[in-house]
């Protein structure tokens, strides 16, 4: 998941090499926490929330086939 989150968000952002992605796993979920660039922050979210809404989509898509656990994608500030 974490590969798919970096191939999403990379060729979106002016600094691709500040992407980081944080992994926060308990017995029922799994989180995981997007920090970019504060300039890229716009990108990542899109107007009204729209790309982070399609990425959120894309990954939640690909986790339930993945694993049972309930998946969430944070966007740090």
């Amino acid at each position: 998941m974490k590969q798919l989150i970096e191939t999403i968000v990379k060729p979106l952002v002016d600094y691709p090499e500040e992407v980081r992605i944080i992994t926060e796993e308990s017995p029922n979920r799994i989180v995981y926490k997007l920090s970019v660039h504060p300039s890229d922050m716009g990108k990542v979210i899109g107007k009204q929330g729209r790309v982070a809404k399609a990425m959120r989509t894309i990954v939640y898509s690909a986790a339930g086939s993945h694993h049972k656990k309930k998946t969430y994608v944070d966007i740090l500030d």
